[in-house]
């Protein structure tokens, strides 16, 4: 039996999994006061909003942890609203409605359980180099929409809640600086916590719980009903393609020894099971997070009935609502605040990423990844510094290309293609000095998958005859 098969005995059991607890609840409660704040809601509907996601975080760690059937990657892993996945649920509900982004978050779901099959050659679609322009896109589409918090419908920042959000950021820095192990990890619901302490206290703001019963289930449709726009869908949907290739360097890592052709569809079909329970339920889109892999080192635990138990605390959390009510009367400016550091932290893990996937190139060289990277890059940042720069194109066109994230990932994707196509045909790889239409646009899809085949693989099916009728 494998150190994830290990069973722990109670009186260390209950322990470790209260410490996972405390290492992922800082991911569901941020993200659902991002979400609440942005779409104006109630604190009644955020706590509910929370109590659900907290419910659906439980839920999904069970089932990765212990699987059913072809779902769950019977891992000690965590299922937790992702970051970027909330940020790009926020960025269609700003622009098309919360009915469009739960309808978006079904389609993403629908679309990542349809290609698990087929998932060894949809994740080469997604290079690091790729996936390095897609999550800084995230980060810095994001900041901008946090600022809105911030101006609120006036269009300008009070002194009073710059004030409340800049000690809130400075309190989540102390704490990723001076705590460790668990407590680090918490870095994001400490500076919250702190913050709304010292705002309350030296008047910045006010502390209002929401009202409401003892205990409550989620509710279902609180958008009325999804509604679906495969245009304003597309950041989701790529988003739910590209989380194929974190999650297998997730399960690789979290791993004795990986058999990534089984658990990583595994993991991939409990995330989308959860997600389409999560979009009818108001949720952001789940994924499966590696926030306690850190954990798992540090106490040298790797049981998954540990994280399977951590699973359950957060359902019995979700359900007994007066925490989430409490946590509801967060000020706006201190949520602001911890938005700021969560989409900083994910525009440093984007360039962090392009880092190394850029690492090779020589100083003073040239690269077409260098190049690919900048115009990916100015393509997505277009309408983050120009909102109003395609008001003429068609409405499809205005929604991929008014999304910073969206254009810059495919402009990566296509350019990266292109770029893979010059570098073999200029090493004289082409047979007979040409390609057929047909041997062209296999050559392209695979170079955008990173599995270009060998140039004899584009000799026709005749001429493959007669060389074979010839040497015989």
């Amino acid at each position: 039996m494998g150190a994830a098969d290990a069973r722990q005995p109670l009186r260390r059991l209950v322990p470790l999994a209260c410490q996972h607890v405390l290492a992922m609840a800082a991911t569901p409660v941020s993200a659902v006061f991002l979400v609440g704040t942005s779409l104006r809601l109630t604190p009644g509907q955020t706590a509910s909003l929370l109590a659900t996601v907290l419910v659906l975080s439980g839920a999904g760690s069970v089932l990765q942890s212990l699987g059913v059937w072809s779902f769950g990657a019977r891992l000690p892993f965590v299922m937790l609203p992702g970051g970027a996945a909330t940020a790009l649920f926020l960025q269609i509900a700003h622009v098309h409605g919360p009915a469009v982004a739960s309808g978006s978050v079904l389609l993403a779901a629908a679309l990542l359980l349809a290609v698990t099959p087929v998932y060894g050659r949809v994740v080469r679609l997604f290079p690091p180099l790729v996936m390095g322009v897609t999550v800084l896109l995230v980060g810095v589409s994001m900041v901008r929409v946090t600022t809105q918090l911030l101006v609120g419908a006036s269009g300008s920042a009070s002194s009073h809640t710059l004030a409340a959000a800049g000690l809130t950021v400075a309190l989540t820095l102390l704490a990723h600086l001076l705590l460790r192990g668990a407590w680090r990890q918490s870095a994001v619901l400490v500076g919250m916590l702190g913050g709304t302490v010292l705002v309350v206290v030296t008047g910045l703001g006010s502390f209002t719980p929401a009202a409401g019963p003892a205990f409550s289930l989620p509710h279902l449709l609180p958008y009325g009903t999804p509604e679906f726009d495969l245009p304003a869908a597309l950041p989701l949907l790529l988003f739910s393609l590209t989380s194929l290739a974190e999650a297998t360097g997730q399960t690789a890592l979290n791993s004795e020894k990986p058999d990534l052709g089984r658990d990583v569809p595994r993991l991939a079909r409990a995330d989308a099971l959860v997600s389409l329970l999560g979009g009818f339920l108001g949720a952001p889109p789940m994924v499966t997070s590696s926030e306690n892999v850190g954990l798992t080192r540090l106490t040298g635990v790797r049981s998954r009935s540990v994280t399977a138990t951590a699973g359950v605390l957060l359902v019995a959390a979700g359900l007994f609502s007066p925490l989430s009510r409490l946590v509801a009367g967060l000020p706006t400016a201190v949520v602001a605040g911890s938005a700021l550091v969560v989409y900083a932290m994910i525009t440093a893990m984007g360039v962090e990423m392009l880092g190394r996937a850029l690492s090779r190139i020589r100083p003073g060289g040239s690269s077409p990844d260098a190049l690919v990277v900048g115009l990916a890059l100015t393509v997505g940042l277009l309408p983050v510094v120009a909102p109003d720069l395609y008001p003429d194109l068609p409405d499809w066109a205005r929604t991929v290309l008014g999304s910073g994230v969206v254009a810059g990932t495919l402009t990566a994707v296509l350019l990266h293609a292109v770029s893979s196509l010059r570098s073999l045909t200029r090493r004289g790889e082409a047979p007979n000095g040409k390609f057929r239409a047909r041997a062209l646009l296999s050559l392209v899809v695979d170079a955008s998958m990173g599995a270009i085949r060998k140039p004899t693989d584009f000799v026709p099916e005749a001429s493959s005859r007669t060389t074979e009728g010839d040497s015989s």
